[in-house]
């Protein structure tokens, strides 16, 4: 098969009825893995190759594929205790040094977590219905062994919504449910995710400017107090309209303050190369300029997240209302919620 992008989903707020089958959603790299007896080949959701960044994957699916497949599904880490997913760790996983590589994948291996068979020896299977690619992944995977997984599966939506629920508590994402009668569609959103959503009262600790140009708000810096007393950076809000980009410009220039007078004083080097401590800037940025203007932490907004990854939120926040009412230092981690924990080994080993 040539390069395959994989299947999508769109957000939906509640579990859909009817003919799907509903599955847990993994927190992981998005992975379709093709094998070709000795030849292992695994590729991202941009399509760029992951294969030497996972050897231990690439020995288990020599070990555990059939000699000729294309199998999507989530590459995850789990976490040192055992018990839930560490994202933060499998991003360390993506390093340019191979003795660091070799190094990782003997201390944090990785697992693969299949869900869908796209081909089988010779057979194209992604114009069959997704019920078919399933009992046939059963089938070809009936001997795999961990680190290879079969995702668990279900067409009863009271325990989709159980899962969604419990499994969160292990570091899942939510649910994503599937219409058994859909072929493989690729780069097409026609699954449907539901994920879980809160919402906290963060300060707004700095802005930076739009890619635009210097007259609009690009994304606002969130913060939260710890225990300590000390403003944590935990992520950031920028989807605002242009019209507004340009007007909070204007509306937060009373706040702006200098690093020697704000909470963030570490972070003032050099100019243009300012960066918040616990920031998003990674090798994930790719070189981008995460430089920012500092504001008078007085400002609270009410902001939508899915859950937290250490002391940020995992994904980029979402804007929901300004709280003129809120005490800027009454926004401390004790106000989020926090899922029960639940053992990874009993989701991965939930019955096919």
């Amino acid at each position: 098969m040539p390069p395959v992008s994989p299947m999508l989903a769109k957000s939906v707020k509640t579990i859909p009825e009817g003919d799907f089958s509903y599955e847990p959603k993994w927190d992981g790299f998005r992975s379709v893995i093709f094998r070709d007896g000795d030849e292992v080949e695994i590729g991202s959701r941009n399509e760029k190759p992951m294969t030497r960044y996972f050897p231990e994957v690439v020995a288990a699916v020599k070990a555990g594929f059939p000699e000729r497949a294309v199998i999507d599904g989530e590459i995850i880490l789990v976490g040192a205790g055992g018990d839930r997913l560490d994202f933060e760790g499998l991003q360390q996983r993506i390093h340019p040094a191979a003795s660091r590589v070799a190094m990782l994948s003997e201390k944090t291996p990785a697992s693969f977590v299949a869900f869908d068979l796209l081909a089988l020896g010779d057979e194209d299977l992604t114009g069959r219905p997704f019920s078919e690619r399933r009992a046939r992944l059963e089938e070809a995977l009936a001997d795999a062994a961990p680190p290879i997984h079969l995702t668990a599966v279900t067409r009863d939506p009271a325990l989709a919504q159980s899962w969604f629920h419990q499994f969160e508590g292990a570091g899942l994402d939510g649910v994503v449910a599937k219409p058994r009668a859909l072929g493989y569609l690729q780069d097409k959103r026609v699954m449907f995710k539901i994920k879980h959503e809160r919402t906290a009262d963060c300060v707004v600790a700095g802005y930076r400017v739009h890619k635009s140009g210097p007259d609009s708000i690009g994304s606002l810096l969130l913060g939260l107090y710890d225990d300590g007393g000390d403003l944590v950076s935990v992520g950031v809000i920028g989807a605002f309209p242009a019209a507004r980009r340009r007007e909070l410009l204007t509306e937060l220039q009373p706040l702006v303050t200098t690093f020697d007078e704000h909470p963030w004083a570490w972070a003032k080097q050099e100019e243009g190369a300012r960066t918040p401590r616990n920031s998003e800037y990674s090798r994930w940025n790719n070189g981008k300029d995460l430089s920012f203007v500092p504001l008078r932490p007085e400002l609270v907004v009410e902001v939508r997240y899915e859950h937290m990854e250490g002391v940020r939120f995992r994904h980029t926040a979402q804007f929901n209302r300004w709280r003129p009412d809120r005490d800027p230092r009454s926004c401390t981690y004790e106000q989020l919620d926090e899922p029960v924990r639940f053992n990874l080994a009993e989701v991965l080993s939930v019955p096919r």
